[in-house]
């Protein structure tokens, strides 16, 4: 089962990378990111997708520049998550076989991801929209649309988020911080797994 769950490791440094993923893999979260203003993030990245790459979807947060996606897609990433939408980001993301998944907050900001070939839509950040908003911004998407709500959704109101429409969740501090040992994040990573399958019925 893949959970629409997407670890976010900002600040992990490589030789950490693939103990963690292995955790998170373990936990049953497969989606994980590293912000690319992490300690060297292609590195992590790299060494995540030689180990795990057939069994998780490893890729990047933070991306801003095109220069980004083409290094992310030599690292062996899959996966293209931004804080903003750029339509240049997308399309080279695309065009390099990966999913993009831009950040968006208003309903101009979502069409104009799809139109430009996102895969998805990261609301961001989503303490500032909440569910409320999520329910009328979903009502004028297509149908399918992915969404994942991220900023300001955790375990505690999994539920509400779901109920306005959201299809999953990126989680960052909540997750994962600097100095984090592996217990840690298990003991955190199972919490997240339980709360979400509570919430999705599943």
């Amino acid at each position: 089962m893949s959970r629409n769950i997407v670890a976010i490791l900002r600040g992990i440094q490589p030789e950490e990378a693939t103990e963690l993923t292995g955790v998170l893999i373990a936990c049953g979260i497969t989606k994980i990111e590293v912000p690319l203003n992490s300690p060297r993030p292609f590195d992590s990245i790299g060494n995540m997708a030689r180990a795990f790459g057939s069994e998780a979807m490893i890729g990047a947060g933070t991306v801003l520049t095109a220069n980004d996606v083409r290094r992310v897609a030599e690292a062996g990433g899959k996966l293209v998550v931004s804080p903003d939408c750029n339509p240049d980001i997308i399309k080279a993301t695309k065009a390099s076989g990966m999913l993009s998944f831009p950040g968006v907050m208003t309903p101009t900001e979502c069409f104009l991801a799809l139109r430009s070939g996102a895969d998805g839509l990261k609301l961001f950040p989503g303490s500032l929209i909440g569910p409320d908003g999520v329910k009328a911004i979903r009502a004028v998407l297509p149908t399918g649309t992915q969404v994942l709500a991220v900023g300001g959704a955790g375990p505690d109101n999994f539920a509400s988020w779901k109920s306005a429409g959201v299809d999953g969740f990126g989680i960052g501090s909540a997750l994962y911080k600097p100095g984090s040992t592996a217990d840690e994040v298990r003991q955190r990573a199972e919490a997240i797994v339980s709360a979400y399958d509570e919430a999705f019925g599943l």
